[in-house]
């Protein structure tokens, strides 16, 4: 009986042995790949963010996401990211709403000359607006993150000390920024950053309106002696996802990429507002440019000058089915509500 019972118990741990070796070792799942298409260089700040976004999500994923970056333009040019990621062409893609004007009316609101004092006020803004309204411009992609540059300012070969030293003037601008130039008397010139600075030598344009960080990430400091502080107007950007890419990630994965958004804008609007300090501070050091303040009266004067723009605006985008006016109104109070928090 000892011996019938040793030999069950012999046979019993045998089947479970082979039953252990046989059955199929547990699956791994595979990192999941993905591609990030941008435009600028690598060095300018809607790179860096997107280097930031990366690592965070690789890191809070622990390993699970893998993100190949592609800046440049070298996956997809400016104007063709977004199609390109609704497409499949980019998983990921960054790009600014204003290189294809009307296409994206809610967003649009934000880079109107509304007087934004910083970047990461204005980005904040830009992401209340997109999730109070949802609106339709962006229905066929995942929103991932939302941000804007700092405002923009002169930047220029000759002293602007009053709007009147304005008149005439040539400067290379883009998007928004060409009505508020004309509307502030100015001549708006549309050309390729890349060739700016050759045209500003050549006297083609007098300088250039853009947030302040290009004077070091441009060396537009060595052709610019002079900036006058304005804060115009701001350009916004939007980092969205292909929405069947989005459809197969984990959960996991999902939430650690919706946990991120609000961060991730703030921390891009504070991180260009203070590099924007930066290329002020190098920019004196290096070759002693001089940044202008104007008369109070020329700052009240701006606002009334834009506000044609404004109006137009609330017009364009009544006739399209949208609250113009209380999407302006909005803003205005976004404003005021992150900038106090800012102090």
């Amino acid at each position: 009986m000892k011996i019938d019972a040793l030999f069950k118990t012999v046979l019993t741990v045998l089947c479970v042995a082979i039953v252990v070796a046989l059955a199929p070792a547990p699956v791994t799942a595979a990192p999941v790949t993905l591609t990030y298409a941008n435009f600028p260089p690598a060095s300018t700040f809607p790179c860096v963010q997107m280097e930031r976004w990366v690592k965070e999500i690789e890191k809070r994923t622990n390993g699970q996401v893998k993100i190949n970056t592609f800046p440049g333009g070298t996956l997809l040019p400016a104007k063709n990211i977004f199609d390109g990621v609704i497409a499949g062409t980019a998983d990921i893609g960054n790009f600014a709403m204003s290189y294809q004007p009307g296409r994206f009316p809610v967003s649009e609101a934000v880079d109107l000359p509304l007087g934004f004092p910083n970047a990461r006020v204005a980005s904040l803004v830009l992401t209340d607006l997109i999730e109070k309204y949802k609106p339709k411009e962006f229905e066929k992609v995942k929103i991932l993150t939302l941000f804007t540059c700092p405002p923009a300012d002169f930047m220029t070969n000759k002293p602007v000390r009053t709007l009147k030293d304005l008149r005439g003037m040539e400067l290379r601008v883009s998007g928004t920024g060409a009505d508020v130039v004309k509307n502030l008397g100015g001549i708006p010139i549309a050309m390729p950053q890349s060739e700016t600075p050759e045209a500003i030598q050549k006297g083609i344009v007098k300088g250039v309106v853009s947030s302040l960080e290009v004077l070091k990430d441009m060396n537009y400091a060595a052709y610019c002696p002079f900036a006058t502080d304005t804060n115009l107007f701001v350009v916004s950007f939007a980092v969205v996802m292909n929405r069947e890419k989005w459809n197969a990630l984990p959960a996991d994965v999902k939430k650690a990429m919706d946990d991120l958004r609000v961060e991730q804008a703030e921390w891009t609007g504070k991180y260009v507002d203070n590099h924007v300090t930066e290329a002020l501070t190098w920019s004196k050091e290096k070759y002693n440019h001089e940044v202008i303040q104007l008369p109070a009266a020329d700052k009240a004067e701006i606002r009334k000058l834009v506000k044609p723009m404004i109006d137009d605006y609330v017009k364009k985008v009544g006739a399209q089915g949208l609250p113009g006016a209380e999407i302006v109104a909005e803003i205005e109070r976004l404003k005021k509500k992150y900038d106090n928090k800012g102090k």
